[in-house]
């Protein structure tokens, strides 16, 4: 007895320390759990759950050191013992695993993109499939995925096309034997037929024996983009061949006879009728991306409606009227009914890709 009774008495002062250690652990354990089920499969919220878990097990050290049954002095050194570590791992950041948190921080700072985004990065380009602490991930355009570390993306340039609209060119070489104004209008009327707006051509360069034309216009539906640079091509060759202009520099050579006046003109094939379903390669390549701006795109909406609904709440409050208090209930049900919907979307949608992840 007397054993047990030193053994207790040697560690009566550590038990209200690791209560509290224990009570913290499950706390961060609990909280975790609950923001993984809230956030089940939502792309895009990976780096909310990594910052809160990061914060609460920060403040859950922070307390356990302060209830320790240690003198003042030793507590007081074992916190700027930690403060120096975190200076220190700060100050090393930019080479280590802390440096792609701190670029994480930056670039949800910045919002200079977000899920969806088409981006280039380097020799990489795709669309935005999530955004986490440590990494960004984006889908190319052969649909597989990419992940770059955050400090990668702050040490390179990002180019994000705009949602608004972006460029698409075409570059052709023709001979000098052509005069410049037909083919400005030839390529004009390609950009036209290729469903851009605002076309230009200009003369990109003089060579020794052609000359070098580009031909763009602004493309606003950019989640096709990839169809689009396809279909202005497409649209040069078809208008440059129908008006007799042979897209071959005078360098061409061919050992065969040819007879005098023969031009390198494909003949047009039959043209397909408007009832033969087109495949849209951009609705394959980027499905998860496409997905990911869907989702975001309705989390915004369900955040907006509860300001909506706290706005409207707060007018009730204040207008001491019943009939105007009336009025803004109902609008406040209607409001509320609509959020509830869409979180039964979201929660719908959130199961669907969790179902297609374990496949």
């Amino acid at each position: 007895m007397e054993i047990v009774q030193q053994f207790y008495d040697n560690i009566r002062e550590w038990i209200p320390s690791g209560v509290a250690l224990f009570v913290i652990l499950m706390f961060i354990f609990g909280a975790r759990l609950f923001l993984e089920k809230k956030y089940s499969g939502a792309t895009g919220q990976h780096f909310r759950r990594q910052v809160i878990t990061l914060l609460l097990s920060f403040a859950g050290l922070l307390i356990v050191i302060m209830i320790l049954p240690i003198e003042h002095q030793p507590r007081g050194q074992l916190l700027s013992l930690i403060g120096l570590i975190l200076s220190a791992a700060i100050a090393l950041s930019s080479t280590t695993f802390l440096g792609n948190i701190m670029a994480g921080l930056m670039i949800r700072a910045l919002r200079n993109f977000r899920p969806g985004n088409f981006i280039r990065v380097g020799d990489y380009f795709g669309r935005v499939s999530d955004q986490g602490l440590f990494h960004v991930e984006i889908q190319g355009e052969d649909r597989n995925l990419t992940t770059l570390p955050n400090l990668y993306l702050v040490t390179n340039p990002v180019k994000v096309i705009r949602s608004s609209g972006t460029i698409i060119s075409a570059d052709v070489s023709l001979g000098y034997d052509i005069h410049r104004s037909i083919v400005e209008r030839l390529l004009h009327e390609a950009a036209e037929g290729a469903e851009l707006e605002e076309p230009f051509v200009r003369v990109m360069d003089l060579g020794d024996f052609s000359v070098n034309y580009r031909v763009s216009g602004l493309l606003t539906k950019v989640r096709h983009i990839i169809s689009a640079r396809s279909r202005l091509r497409e649209s040069m060759l078809d208008i440059l061949h129908k008006n007799g202009v042979e897209i071959v520099s005078p360098t061409f050579m061919n050992t065969r006879a040819i007879p005098d006046g023969r031009r390198f003109v494909p003949k047009s094939p039959a043209l397909k009728t408007d009832d033969e379903e087109q495949t849209i390669p951009e609705d394959m390549v980027f499905d998860k991306a496409e997905q990911a701006e869907s989702m975001e795109k309705l989390r915004e909406y369900s955040e907006d409606l509860g300001s909506q609904i706290g706005s409207l709440k707060e007018r009730r409050d204040k207008s001491g009227n019943n009939r105007v208090e009336s009025e803004l209930d109902d609008e406040i049900a209607k409001l509320e009914t609509r959020k509830k919907r869409l979180a039964e979307i979201i929660e719908r949608r959130e199961k669907e890709q969790n179902d297609k992840a374990g496949e």
